[in-house]
């Protein structure tokens, strides 16, 4: 007697057959120090959890949300990503709301939360650090401008900023959202510069000595401010001590990668410290890794070129934006 087998069951067992759909991966891990294992397995996998984007830039983990928000610069748009559901458009405009049809990178680029938990963004065709007006899990391009000039001339293409913990706003001020760059005749101000905007909404400039600051991170206590230089031809991580009223003295060179971005793809851009005080910065070749003492560790080898990271998951993981891709790695369990 032919036994009946229903169809239900039939799905079943060839979804239970089918085998797992093949996680992408790309890179490799470099260990310079054996110091890094205390970091990051070396044996982990550098994932790609979304592909397809023109430049994607400022990583934010919302962990209230479970969400790395990600710009992807030219198209003017933010993405979100969840483990549940992927990539998904977040936000359009992003960095420039104006009518007139432009080229370039319009979009926004560094993106962070103030303590309020407001999404708070660097927007390069506005050219102003500004707060989106509206709730994280309701997105809607409503802005209010937090900075747009410095003593009455419009800042160049704010790229990166951090918070103090007392709320002062320290934020890089490089020209790559201007359509022609550093000869664009919009420019205003003649210097890249560094600026601090206090918690009186007061705004200062703390350094024009930088030819492309980039990303900008504390440390040491929020002693020390780092600074990325995305300059082919002046590669470096700069160091400042803060001094009374946010003077920075003792400026030094943390690495000079000048020789390494003559050889491979990438420049020092955005950078995170972990709350260990490691520093994870991408620059040439991929995401270099510095202890809390400044030295260099490892490096994470990526083909393309990585503009900036994001920690999540209690800084056991670390998302990479990386040319038209989004990458993570599970450095810990």
């Amino acid at each position: 007697m032919k036994k009946f087998i229903p169809a239900l069951f039939i799905l079943y067992a060839l979804a239970c057959n089918t085998p797992a759909q093949e996680v992408k991966t790309t890179g490799s891990v470099e260990k310079l120090d054996p110091a890094l294992e205390k970091i990051i397995d070396p044996d982990v996998a550098i994932e790609i959890v979304a592909e397809g984007y023109t430049w994607t830039e400022g990583p934010l983990w919302v962990e209230q949300e479970k969400m790395l928000l990600f710009s992807d610069i030219p198209p003017n748009k933010i993405f979100k990503w969840t483990e549940e559901k992927g990539a998904e458009l977040y936000l359009t405009p992003s960095g420039y709301t104006g009518s007139t049809p432009r080229t370039g990178e319009p979009g926004s680029n560094g993106l962070l939360l103030n303590k309020n938990g407001q999404l708070v963004m660097c927007q390069h065709g506005d050219r102003r650090m500004a707060v989106m007006e509206a709730s994280l899990s309701s997105p809607r391009p409503a802005f209010k401008t937090l900075v747009d000039n410095y003593q009455g001339k419009k800042l160049n293409s704010p790229n990166d900023a951090v918070y103090r913990s007392n709320g002062d706003l320290f934020f890089t001020d490089p020209p790559y959202g201007l359509e022609k760059n550093v000869d664009d005749p919009a420019k205003e101000i003649p210097f890249q510069g560094v600026y601090i905007l206090n918690t009186a909404g007061e705004v200062k400039l703390l350094t024009d000595t930088i030819t492309r600051p980039n990303g900008i991170a504390l440390i040491h206590n929020e002693k020390t401010l780092l600074v990325a230089n995305s300059d082919g031809d002046k590669a470096r991580w700069y160091l400042f001590d803060i001094g009374d009223n946010d003077s920075l003295y003792n400026s030094r060179i943390l690495y000079d990668a000048t020789a390494e971005a003559k050889k491979e793809g990438g420049l020092p851009d955005g950078l995170k410290v972990d709350k260990a005080g490691n520093i994870f910065a991408s620059g040439p070749g991929g995401i270099w890794i510095f202890d809390n003492a400044g030295k260099l560790i490892g490096k994470l080898k990526i083909p393309s070129a990585c503009s900036n990271v994001a920690l999540a998951n209690d800084d056991k993981t670390l998302f990479i934006t990386a040319h038209n891709n989004l990458l993570r790695l599970k450095m810990r369990k």
